[in-house]
Order: structure tokens, then C-alpha cells, then sequence
């Protein structure tokens, strides 16, 4: 096993994701209920109990909310800025472990490097992992793309990235009018064209997957994400794959 990962489910209601290189485990955020979870790793052939360390990205309770009682049952390590770790959402959370947004650390067989994002919470970040010669690069819940997020995704072996919604369905859905500028905001959600954009600006022939992460529901769909995104993806060995919000992916590997 060189890096791998997957996603146990992603969207609205909630989210995680799995990062493994050899013998260390790690989640990125816990959004979901520890029940999910612990069915979504077993059909994934992992148990709770091997996840090293559960990262988090922001506050907001579709990222947060299973990470009290999944580390009151598991012992789990948690690692999150300092500004999450101040917001009410963490108070319950033990066996934490703070660390500033450009501080890169390590994790087992892991280096992880956060990088800050714009989004309307206290402290965010997103991260890049990198083991055994290879990079994954994960960005959701950002409004727009800085160049230093570009900047740290660059020469990336695989991204999972935020396509939250299609702007045009955005502005016709039945969202009141203060929601639809919230999620359009440059703190709010990537739409499909700018994660098209980005892939633009560090996509490299050498990029072998791209995951399709935090779809709404209501605004968006696997054929606009599609269409968005596959056309950027034009090697024969490059791949896109769409997360869904109530099933896990399969494990991605990249070679």
C-alpha cells in the first residue's frame, strides 16, 4: 500500500473522509453519527479502532458533530487550530491536539500540511497529506480560491475538492434569498466552475484522480459535476470520482 482514501459519506448532513499510507489511519472531519461511521469503515474493511487520528477541518456542525462522542468511545486522538479549538462546538472534545494553520506536522507515516481557506468560520483549514512519494490534496468549505491554495495544491497525485453546487441551479432553487448569497459568498462554497478553475490552474499530467466532494442536494448533480470537471481531466489515466452523502466510496488508490 502506497496512499490511499475514501470518502464515508459527504454533503449537507455530514462528512468524512479516510487517508491511509501503510499503518496509519487518519479521518478528516466527523460529521456523521458514530453508528454511520462504524458501518461505513467496516464496509470499507477498517474498524474505529484503527484510526490513528481524527483531523478537523472547521467548526461548523456537519464537519464537527460526530467527533465528541466517536472520540468518547474510541480514545481517539484530535487535531484542530486554535480557533476551532475555542469555539463552543469543541468544548466536549478530549485528547485535543492544537496546531496554527501553516504549522506542518506529523502524524505516523504521514506529513500533514494545513493551509487556511476562506469560510465563515472562526479558524479553517484544509489539508495536504503526503507519504511514501505522494500528495493528496483536500479542499472543501471554502468560497473562492486564494493563490495560496493554489499554491499548496500544486503537484498534487490526487485532490478532493468541494463542487457544492451548480451557481445557475443555485440562483433558480427555492432557497430564501439570504441562504442562496451565503453559499455564493466569497466565504461561503465552491461552485462546480470554479473547482473547474482551479483544477485549471494545477491540474498536471501526472494528476491521477479527482474526488467530487460536499454536493447540496438540492443544487447540483452527479451529471453537472460531471460535466464541469471531466473535460479537465483529459489524460487516460486520470479519473474523476462524485462522493454521495449516504454511502462510502470505494478506497482510491494512487499508484
Amino acid at each position: 500500500m502506497t496512499l490511499r482514501f475514501a470518502s464515508l459519506g459527504s454533503g449537507s448532513r455530514g462528512n468524512a473522509v479516510l487517508v491511509e499510507s501503510n499503518s496509519t489511519l487518519l479521518m478528516v472531519d466527523c460529521g456523521l453519527t458514530v453508528r454511520a461511521v462504524e458501518k461505513r469503515l467496516q464496509a470499507l474493511g477498517r474498524d474505529p479502532n484503527d484510526v490513528e487520528a481524527l483531523l478537523v477541518t472547521h467548526e461548523h456542525s456537519d464537519h464537527i458533530k460526530g467527533v465528541p462522542p466517536f472520540v468518547s468511545r474510541y480514545g481517539t486522538s484530535v487535531w484542530m487550530t486554535h480557533g476551532t479549538a475555542a469555539t463552543s462546538a469543541a468544548e466536549r472534545i478530549t485528547n485535543a491536539n492544537v496546531f496554527n494553520c501553516d504549522q506542518m506536522f506529523k502524524i505516523g507515516t504521514f506529513e500533514v500540511q494545513p493551509f487556511p481557506v476562506p469560510h465563515d468560520a472562526r479558524d479553517p483549514v484544509q489539508f495536504v497529506f503526503q507519504a511514501d512519494g505522494r500528495k493528496l490534496g483536500i479542499l472543501t468549505d471554502t468560497g473562492h480560491i486564494t493563490p495560496h491554495i493554489t499554491q499548496c495544491l500544486a503537484n498534487c497525485d490526487a485532490l478532493a475538492l468541494e463542487c457544492n453546487h451548480d451557481i445557475d441551479t443555485l440562483k433558480k432553487s427555492v432557497y430564501p434569498e439570504r441562504l442562496k448569497a451565503r453559499i455564493a459568498s466569497s466565504l461561503g462554497h465552491l461552485n462546480n466552475g470554479q473547482a473547474a478553475e482551479l483544477l485549471d490552474a494545477v491540474g498536471h499530467k501526472d494528476l491521477q484522480w479527482v474526488m467530487a466532494l460536499h454536493l447540496s442536494g438540492q443544487n447540483n448533480s452527479f451529471d453537472l459535476v460531471n460535466e464541469a470537471l471531466a473535460k479537465k481531466l483529459a489524460q487516460p489515466t486520470q479519473f474523476l470520482h462524485v462522493a454521495t452523502q449516504d454511502k462510502p466510496s470505494e478506497w482510491i488508490e494512487i499508484e
